[in-house]
């Protein structure tokens, strides 16, 4: 498969680019980016081609893996999909609605595949933990912690413009309900939402299965406080999410090896993009509680 990278950020260099360079089964086809020289200097460092013109790249692929903000890669994505390209996507998959749903239709109407890089989803011991947890009945509630320091340490994102403006609700919310919802089941109901300290928030979410779950979620904590960490309780005891110590690399690879067997099958990822607009609705939700009426939910 040739797949081309949108993308020439701190996660295209430190994640995308070197997996897809690495996968056997992956032709690294090229790079295009909003910056032509950053493009340029990426693609030479893995022999390959810098692209001026995105809609090029995506006559010469057959997929695209995108690692920009999540108000530019929802155009693009429909764009590619339309143009015949599989996509692997970065979370967030939008910030609207209507950004994920137009994803979504793109690549229902053509018949693309299409996965959502949600780390934990993807490393292989966090993956199997929530494979194993999602068979277990009796779930009573749950309890996930996501506390980043990237906006309290040297972090390669700190200066990272959408983060800035969106913050951990849309950063790292999307990680804490990869990991509930495939266990607890669907949200039903943001029930509660409030801000802590910095870009802190508080959620409680109410599962249709009758599970409660409640998402503390930061990227302005003290470096020595940061850390994620998920806690399930329920009628068989307390398990909690295991620390991985793979990298972002190998859990990028699998990612890749997972839209390879969907386009190859046409059989949906549970991360694809539908699952990624669903954790849009839900941060929609939330954000527009969190800034006291409907408003915020439309953009």
């Amino acid at each position: 498969m040739r797949i081309g990278l949108l993308g020439t950020g701190p996660w295209a260099r430190m994640a995308h680019a070197p997996a897809l360079g690495a996968h056997p089964e992956l032709d690294f086809a090229g790079v295009w980016g909003r910056r032509p020289e950053a493009a340029k200097e990426l693609a030479d460092e893995h022999g390959t081609r810098a692209y001026d013109d995105v809609d090029a790249l995506f006559a010469d692929v057959d997929a695209v893996a995108v690692a920009l903000p999540p108000a530019v890669q929802a155009p693009l994505a429909a764009r590619a999909a339309r143009a015949g390209c599989h996509l692997l996507l970065d979370k967030p998959l939008a910030t609207t609605v209507e950004r994920g749903r137009a994803v979504v239709d793109a690549a229902r109407e053509t018949g693309v595949s299409s996965v959502v890089f949600f780390t934990s989803r993807f490393l292989a011991e966090t993956e199997a933990w929530i494979a194993e947890q999602a068979g277990v009945e009796g779930w009573f509630t749950g309890r996930a912690e996501w506390l980043g320091s990237v906006f309290t340490s040297d972090s390669p994102f700190a200066d990272s413009p959408w983060r800035q403006e969106k913050g951990a609700l849309w950063d790292v919310g999307p990680h804490a309900l990869s990991v509930l919802l495939p266990v607890l089941g669907e949200v039903g109901e943001v029930a509660a939402a409030a801000h802590g300290p910095g870009d802190t928030v508080h959620l409680v979410l109410r599962h249709t299965g009758g599970a409660s779950s409640t998402l503390t979620l930061s990227l302005t904590a003290p470096p020595e406080a940061a850390g994620a960490g998920v806690e399930l309780r329920g009628a068989g005891g307390v398990v909690r999410l295991p620390e991985s110590s793979e990298g972002v690399v190998p859990a990028v690879i699998r990612a890749a090896d997972e839209l390879l067997a969907a386009a190859r099958t046409g059989r949906p990822h549970p991360c694809d993009a539908a699952f990624g607009l669903r954790v849009t609705e839900i941060l929609v939700e939330a954000e527009t509680l969190l800034s006291g009426g409907p408003g915020a939910a439309t953009a």
